[in-house]
C-alpha cells in the first residue's frame, strides 16, 4: 500500500484524518487484509511507522529518498512482498471493495498477464492494481533508472488485463472502490 506521499493538496497528514470512525488509512488496511495474508504499508524516508488498526497483519516499507514519486515507494514495496502477486492501493483509498479486489486477484491467477486494472472511461486507473511480483520488481527500477516515476508507463510495460466497468460495477454498483482521496472534500463525497 502506497503511503509516503506528502499530502500536499490535503494540507495536512490525510491519512490520519477521520474516515467513518477511523483513521482513512485504516479503511485501506483492512479492505486489502480481507484478500491478503498480509498488508505491506510504504511511508517516507523519515515518516513515524503508520499506526495499523487492532489485529492487522502490517509491514512497513521506506521509499528509498523523498520525492521520487509512486513508482519507487511501490519498489519498496515489492522489496518486501513474499508472493507471486501484489495487491497495490493507495492509503488514501478507503472505500476499496474487497469483492473487486478478489476479482482482480483471480483475473490475474487465471489470465496470462503481468497486471491487472479496473477501467475508468476510456482508459484504466493504475491504482488498485494486481501485478506480479517478480516482473514488477524488475520493470519498476528499470522505469526508475530511466527517470520514469508514474505507475501508468508501469502498467503500461505490462500484458494487462483490464476488468471492465459493467463487471467489476455489478460488484460495486456505486464505484466507491476509485475513491481517491486528495483534498478535504473528498472526504464526503
Amino acid at each position: 500500500m502506497l503511503a509516503g506521499g506528502r499530502s500536499s493538496r490535503f494540507g495536512r497528514d490525510k491519512l490520519k484524518e477521520p474516515y467513518r470512525g477511523a483513521p482513512l488509512l485504516h479503511h485501506a488496511i483492512l479492505r486489502l487484509g480481507e484478500v491478503c495474508r498480509e498488508v505491506v504499508v510504504v511511508v517516507a524516508p523519515r515518516a513515524p511507522d503508520p499506526e495499523a488498526p487492532v489485529g492487522a497483519r502490517v509491514r512497513v516499507a521506506r521509499d528509498p529518498e523523498e520525492g521520487r514519486g509512486p513508482l519507487a515507494g511501490l519498489l519498496a514495496a515489492l522489496a518486501e512482498v513474499r508472493t507471486e502477486l501484489a495487491l497495490v492501493a493507495g492509503g488514501d483509498m478507503p472505500e476499496l471493495s474487497a469483492v473487486v479486489l478478489a476479482e482482480m486477484l483471480r483475473v490475474a491467477r487465471e489470465a496470462q498477464v503481468d497486471a491487472v486494472a479496473l477501467q475508468e472511461g476510456e482508459t484504466f486507473r493504475p491504482l488498485p492494481a494486481v501485478l506480479r511480483a517478480g516482473p514488477a520488481r524488475e520493470t519498476a527500477a528499470g522505469l526508475l533508472r530511466r527517470g520514469e516515476g508514474s505507475l501508468v508507463a508501469l502498467l503500461g510495460a505490462f500484458r494487462l488485463a483490464v476488468i471492465d466497468e459493467p463487471t467489476w460495477h455489478r460488484l460495486d454498483p456505486t464505484g466507491a472502490t476509485l475513491l481517491d482521496v486528495d483534498r478535504p472534500e473528498d472526504l464526503n463525497p
